[in-house]
Order: structure tokens, then C-alpha cells, then sequence
């Protein structure tokens, strides 16, 4: 078994969660209120700003010349290509720019967000690519399933799966599995359990994301 294998049987239950979330399943069916999606666009755009600095940290911790390569290009294409499509998708929910650039983190991406930040930051090149890994993955794990169910009706949900569904988003994520085995090989024993912990920290985080959405989770003070 590789090591990205035992990471998602370490996972599942949180990803069988994330599936059997109402916020996904309302996507799925396409039955979701669309003011807790309008909350979790803003969010996720949010979330995505502090993804752009952790591909950065990223890079410059990078080993290899490849590596630090492959993270800089990541770095640019969320930075401008998945940003741009973010703000296109927000705008067909009646989101403007100047919305999603105003938006206030919620306590749940604050906390997420300074853990991965925290992580890029003082950690090694190994814990940076665990931490992000369930992101990527834990989306294409969930569009995959979804789209195993069938498209729904709403057109809107339904290229919101076909997106994280599609061939070259489980691409990217079949290479960042890779890259974590690769790492993993070559590290010591006290090194894969941090990876695991970190792992398992991002993928819970990832369900607590989910659900203050459907809450529209806010601060209380």
C-alpha cells in the first residue's frame, strides 16, 4: 500500500462525511439554496488568496529546481486562471468583484487558512504538500462521486462537479498523490506521521468548511 493509499483510508470517514453533507448533496441534487453557495463562493475565494501563498512558500522551500518549477506554475495558474474563473462563476450567482474582495473571513477560514500559512511557514517542503494535498484531493474525491450520481438539472451545480470531476483537475491531483509518495519514501518514520497529521488536520478542516457555509457561519462578537 502506498502511502497516499493508507492517507485516504485514514480520510474516508471525514470524505464520506463531506459527501453525505447537505451543503454537497444539495449540489449534488441541485436542490441547494443558493444563499449558502453565494456564502461558500466567498469564502472559498477567500480560502484561495492564502492557497496562492502557500504554493508560494511552497516553491521557495521546494528542493529541486522541478519542483520549485511545477510550484511556481501552480502558484500562477490559481492566481490567474482560477481566480478569474472564480470571480466569472461568482458573478453568475450575482457576486461582483468588489463582493468577493470585501469578504470577511469567517472564523472557520481564518482558522483553517492560518494553520496552512502556519504550516508553510515554518514547516518542511514534506509538511507543506501534506497540508494541501486533502484540498485538491478531498474535491476531486467529492466531484467524482457526485458525478457518479448523475448531473443535476441546475446547470450551475452541474459544471461545478464537471469541474472537479474533469480530467485535468484529477490529473493535478494524481500528481500531488505522487509527489507525497515520492517525499514520503525518502523520509524518516517521525516525519510520515507529521505528514499524516497534518494530512488528516487539512481533510477535517476541508468538512469544517463545508459546514459553516450551510450555517453561514459568522462571528459572534
Amino acid at each position: 500500500m502506498s502511502f497516499t493509499d493508507s492517507l485516504r483510508d485514514d480520510a474516508d470517514t471525514v470524505w464520506t462525511a463531506i459527501y453525505e453533507h447537505p451543503m454537497v448533496a444539495g449540489i449534488g441534487d441541485g436542490t441547494l439554496d443558493e444563499d449558502r453557495f453565494r456564502y461558500w463562493l466567498r469564502q472559498d475565494y477567500v480560502y484561495l488568496v492564502d492557497y496562492c501563498r502557500l504554493f508560494a512558500l511552497g516553491a521557495a522551500q521546494a528542493p529541486t529546481l522541478e519542483r520549485m518549477g511545477t510550484f511556481a506554475n501552480l502558484l500562477s495558474e490559481t492566481l490567474h486562471t482560477e481566480m478569474d474563473l472564480h470571480r466569472e462563476y461568482a458573478a453568475d450567482f450575482g457576486i461582483t468583484e468588489a463582493e468577493l474582495e470585501a469578504t470577511e473571513p469567517s472564523p472557520t477560514t481564518r482558522a483553517y487558512t492560518d494553520f496552512l500559512v502556519r504550516v508553510a511557514s515554518t514547516g518542511s517542503f514534506g509538511d507543506i504538500v501534506a497540508a494541501l494535498l486533502p484540498c485538491m484531493w478531498g474535491f476531486n474525491d467529492t466531484g467524482l462521486r457526485l458525478l457518479d450520481d448523475g448531473l443535476p438539472d441546475e446547470e450551475r451545480y452541474a459544471e461545478w462537479i464537471r469541474t472537479y470531476s474533469s480530467d485535468e483537475f484529477t490529473e493535478l491531483t494524481d500528481w500531488c498523490k505522487d509527489l507525497m509518495d515520492d517525499i514520503a519514501a525518502s523520509s524518516m518514520a517521525a516525519d510520515r506521521e507529521r505528514y499524516r497529521d497534518l494530512f488528516l488536520t487539512s481533510a477535517r478542516y476541508e468538512y469544517e468548511f463545508w459546514d459553516a457555509a450551510w450555517r453561514q457561519e459568522e462571528w459572534s462578537v
